[in-house]
């Protein structure tokens, strides 16, 4: 699933593709994919423009005239890509936006995971899934303070704690893993159980990480591809997402791949030892 750096890439590379254009008419092939009525979905549409493209955590913000917004998650393999409306429909092609410029943007979606939502602009964090989300990763609201906080009564383990979206947005498996191996902390150990020094430790790391990983525009395991149908690049930097089996890049232990916290989950059993 593309976490926090992923979407930013897309964000970034949708605003580059679109910014500025209006859309004529819009078609949905899957209505499912849409929440609430297509028909009106399609209706509302016509003739606005695109005036920013936001994010929030996992979820793309298009930001349209006469303050209207389409709240987007891509969740496990969503992805737009620009055509034009004569081009070949692709079968995993559910949503199509033509512009007036004669381009279109095209949502292709092979497992039909994904939603999309039009609202009133800023009302998304109280009518779309956004309101169930923790601050994200290098806001201003995720603090040291508040993590402290966050962590103080979780009995659960730190792994899913860091993929509960209600305590910090954005993070997924790969940079959960990443950042637990970057401060020393086992992925099994209830989050009450850190000390200061070791939730310092990961509130660091969690912003480093997320940081490097937008800078790279995003990792590439399996499918991930921006708007423009590149490939991330921060899958050449990754120390133990998918390296079980591998020596520790820090110590040279064998590293190990646990099912924790309902996934696949790969740490140092040396470096990441249990206190």
């Amino acid at each position: 699933m593309p976490e926090m750096p992923e979407v930013e890439t897309v964000r970034k590379t949708l605003t580059e593709l679109v910014l500025g254009k209006t859309i004529e008419k819009a078609k949905v092939w899957y209505p499912n994919i849409i929440i609430g009525d297509s028909e009106s979905f399609c209706n509302q549409l016509k003739k606005k423009k695109i005036i920013k493209i936001d994010r929030y955590a996992k979820f793309l913000l298009f930001r349209l005239s006469d303050n209207i917004t389409i709240v987007s998650h891509l969740r496990m393999e969503g992805k737009y890509r620009l055509a034009t409306p004569h081009e070949e429909k692709n079968k995993h092609d559910h949503v199509e936006f033509i512009f007036t410029d004669g381009t279109s943007l095209r949502y292709n979606d092979v497992r039909k995971f994904g939603r999309m939502q039009l609202v009133e602009t800023e009302t998304e964090k109280q009518k779309t899934g956004i309101k169930k989300l923790g601050p994200e990763a290098l806001s201003e609201g995720f603090t040291l303070s508040y993590f402290q906080r966050a962590l103080r009564n979780k009995k659960k383990n730190i792994k899913a704690v860091l993929l509960d979206q209600n305590v910090v947005s954005g993070l997924g498996n790969i940079y959960a893993d990443e950042t637990l191996w970057l401060s020393k902390i086992n992925p099994e150990r209830p989050g009450n159980s850190l000390s200061c020094d070791e939730i310092t430790s990961l509130y660091k790391a969690i912003n480093q990480v997320i940081s490097q990983a937008i800078k790279a525009h995003g990792t590439t395991v399996h499918s991930f591809l921006d708007a423009e149908g590149q490939t991330g690049g921060y899958q050449k930097y990754l120390k133990v997402y998918g390296r079980a089996g591998k020596k520790c890049f820090r110590c040279g232990a064998t590293l190990q791949k646990n099912h924790i916290a309902g996934r696949g989950t790969t740490f140092c059993p040396k470096c990441q030892e249990v206190k």
